[in-house]
């Protein structure tokens, strides 16, 4: 049976047809039970990892959507947390979400994760989950710029990235058939939805994140599993502010 929490499959095709912003909004009432939003298996270990790396202070959830990665940002800083999202219609949720949580509950901002409304050196740490799909590769630097710049000296930019499908499974054909799919739609309609799964790869997000003033490392988080050959299927990027 259909779960009506869900979005049906009309509704993601309307979010799908639309700008970003504007699916996202539409999304929203029902994100939290999709496939699209992070997975609390991969939220804990990367709190259980970020513990072993602070203390922070005050940490932000860049692209937070309904605040899921909140839930770190509370295990691990001490201070205040942020969320920042430029969708109207994630924030009210993330705002119902935790409008009865104990203690100092976040702050919700409305803005663009390239254009981040903060004064530089604000945080210590800047997390993000599962967004990044929606930055093409020529915005990286100025996106990693931004966070360097609300980072304070030290600060952590922190956020996981699973290992890419061997080529030839079923998972290598199915995200690059989506990704082609979206090309072809950002191709013929206005305006388009950015949304890819394989251009964020490992060497050019560690090369750009050197660029723009980081130092890089990585941590395996082993408990979400290993690969045949023994390599951890998904590891914590952590960038530090040189």
């Amino acid at each position: 049976m259909s779960d009506p929490l869900r979005p049906t499959l009309p509704e993601l095709a309307r979010q799908a047809l639309s700008s970003v912003q504007r699916g996202y909004d539409l999304l929203a009432p029902k994100f939290d039970h999709t496939r699209y939003r992070t997975p609390d298996s991969v939220l804990d270990a990367t709190a259980r990892a970020l513990k072993t790396l602070g203390p922070f202070t005050d940490g932000l959830d860049l692209c937070c959507g309904t605040g899921a990665g909140i839930h770190v940002l509370r295990e691990v800083c001490s201070g205040r947390t942020a969320g920042l999202d430029f969708s109207t219609g994630m924030l009210t949720e993330a705002r119902y979400r935790y409008a009865t949580a104990p203690g100092f509950g976040p702050h919700w901002v409305r803005g663009d994760a390239l254009a981040p409304p903060f004064r530089p050196g604000t945080f210590d740490l800047v997390v993000s989950f599962g967004a990044f799909g929606h930055f093409l590769p020529a915005e990286r630097p100025r996106l990693f710029t931004r966070v360097r710049e609300v980072l304070r000296e030290g600060g952590t930019f922190a956020f996981p990235m699973a290992a890419p499908p061997r080529p030839g499974t079923a998972a290598y054909w199915t995200l690059l058939g989506f990704d082609a799919a979206m090309r072809v739609r950002n191709a013929v309609r206005r305006p388009p939805f950015v949304m890819y799964y394989r251009t964020w790869p490992l060497a050019e997000v560690h090369r750009d994140l050197i660029e723009a003033g980081f130092a890089v490392a990585l941590h395996p988080l082993g408990e979400l599993g290993r690969r045949e050959d023994g390599s951890p299927r998904c590891r914590l990027l952590l960038a530090t502010k040189r």
